[in-house]
């Protein structure tokens, strides 16, 4: 019941994550992904809603991934232009990752209103220059006459602005890192049941269960070939760290050939050669 799951601080799941063993997890099983996850080691929920604002190509070629890296683990430090930031970018280790930081961003230092702080966040999506260039004066002059030096608060500006080209929204990005971790929980802690399930759900897709059984093999679980006798429509476990090749996934067999040899297979049971199976099935 992944409802009772109200605490997202398993240890397992995090080293799941940490060693990029997420072939199957919703978002995060890209090879670049993985190599940013073993870079980054991530131990909280947190760090996984900021992969998924970072693993884009925006955040990505304008190296934050690296920014962000570095700083959590104490190799660079955290940085601020103002002070009054801190509370806001704290959590990203002093870089703006999420759109929810440009608009409190805003309301800080220049004094918005949280609807016009979303107006310059769409503004800034838009990439409309005329509208940016109105936004930029009144930021800037409201800033100032907040006490804050006009130079930085337009430097801050047109960071924000740069960001607007890959921004992500925050609550988003909570809403994939919690089907990611619910994901990687059930790999974490009932991996031969999870990947029993993973395959049977990619069935119809040669190529992605190729890929799945050789995650299985890596793990250190058998996946056993189609067995007229032993397997059903979906792959199924047969044993500890077993599993049995499902019927579905055999290329080329349809439904009702699918339904014909497992009704025959319960009114007759065991075929005792290919004969019978024949006989059996006509």
């Amino acid at each position: 019941d992944m409802q009772a799951i109200r605490a997202f601080d398993d240890k397992k799941t995090f080293q799941l994550f940490a060693g990029g063993e997420t072939d199957g997890i919703f978002q995060f099983e890209s090879g670049g992904m993985k190599q940013l996850l073993r870079q980054l080691g991530p131990d909280r929920f947190d760090d996984l809603i900021a992969l998924n604002a970072l693993f884009r190509p925006g955040p990505l070629g304008a190296g934050m991934g690296t920014t962000y890296v570095e700083r959590r683990h104490g190799r660079d430090p955290v940085t601020y232009a103002f002070p009054v930031l801190e509370p806001i970018l704290a959590p990203t280790y002093g870089v703006i990752l999420y759109q929810e930081q440009v608009m409190q961003i805003a309301s800080a230092i220049a004094g918005y209103t949280l609807g016009e702080a979303d107006m310059l966040r769409r503004a800034m999506g838009k990439k409309d220059k005329a509208k940016m260039a109105k936004e930029k004066d009144k930021f800037i002059e409201q800033g100032k006459a907040r006490g804050f030096e006009s130079r930085k608060v337009s430097e801050l500006f047109d960071l924000i602005e740069y960001f607007a080209g890959y921004g992500f929204n925050k609550s988003h990005s909570a809403a994939y890192a919690m089907v990611a971790y619910e994901t990687a929980y059930l790999k974490a802690n009932y991996r031969v049941e999870f990947m029993a399930g993973l395959l049977s759900t990619k069935s119809g897709r040669t190529d992605d269960v190729v890929k799945y059984i050789q995650d299985c093999r890596d793990q250190g679980i058998q996946v056993l070939g189609p067995d007229i006798n032993e397997s059903g429509l979906d792959f199924t476990i047969t044993g500890d760290r077993q599993i049995r090749f499902g019927l579905r996934a055999v290329k080329g067999l349809g439904d009702s050939a699918l339904e014909a040899i497992l009704e025959a297979r319960k009114a007759e049971g065991r075929f005792q050669d290919v004969f019978h199976a024949l006989k059996s099935t006509d």
